[in-house]
């Protein structure tokens, strides 16, 4: 066997580009699907970082008070006022819908269909109770507490538009989640990764590596919420 030259490489830029672009060891033996996944989410993480250091650039720089979190976020539970209730409550139901990802992915690989697809519905419910979570807080901030993206009661104009703007991003996100993980639990209880069934909206066949790479994506929004937790609503 002969062995690989080094040296015979292309050098500075060139190689690099060769490196990459011939898809033979960036790559080499990784799905297209999951390797997409990865893209997709590398570029959806610029987006949100961009949000969120647009976030820290407004607050920092503004003149007026900005409101603070626990007061406009706060519950009021049998007369006493809790602050981040709601919030501490969305981000539990979030990251437990990380860990039974998790272990839908495991059954899945392991073709124990009956328990990935449980596991994929309880992931989906998740989702599914904090997005209504999130409703509620939205039409709380808007009907009873006069929030909007051009003002609010509480101190800077710019909070409205950097909340809506930030949460709403996210929120779209898990929903479009909760939608592909009802749609694989339906397709794991009837059996379309066992048999190779060709999608509806594509001809190619999928397995259940599918769930893996939608797992990809659904931590990616927990890990997203992490953040917008820690500079949002506890900064």
């Amino acid at each position: 066997m002969s062995q690989f030259d080094i040296t015979k490489l292309p050098k500075g830029s060139k190689g690099f580009m060769h490196d990459w672009g011939s898809d033979q060891r960036a790559f080499k033996g990784v799905p297209w699907g999951k390797a997409m996944m990865w893209i997709f989410l590398l570029s959806d993480t610029f987006i949100f970082s961009c949000f969120l250091i647009s976030l820290m650039t407004a607050r920092a720089s503004t003149v007026v008070p900005w409101p603070y979190p626990s007061e406009v976020f706060g519950l009021t539970v049998f007369g006493t006022s809790v602050p981040l209730l709601l919030i501490a409550i969305m981000t539990f139901v979030l990251i437990t819908s990380s860990g039974t990802m998790a272990i839908a992915v495991k059954y899945g690989y392991e073709k124990n269909r009956k328990l990935c697809g449980w596991f994929l519905l309880a992931t989906a419910i998740g989702g599914l109770t904090f997005v209504g979570m999130q409703a509620f807080e939205w039409s709380k901030l808007i009907f009873h507490d006069g929030v909007r993206p051009w003002g609010n009661p509480f101190g800077a104009e710019q909070f409205g538009a950097f909340f809506f703007m930030v949460t709403g991003f996210h929120g779209t996100h898990v929903s479009i989640g909760v939608i592909f993980l009802f749609i694989f639990a339906r397709k794991v209880f009837r059996g379309d990764f066992d048999t190779g069934r060709r999608g509806y909206f594509t001809s190619m066949k999928s397995d259940y590596e599918a769930i893996e790479i939608l797992g990809l994506y659904w931590h990616f929004v927990d890990l997203v919420w992490v953040f917008i937790f820690a500079f949002f609503y506890l900064w």
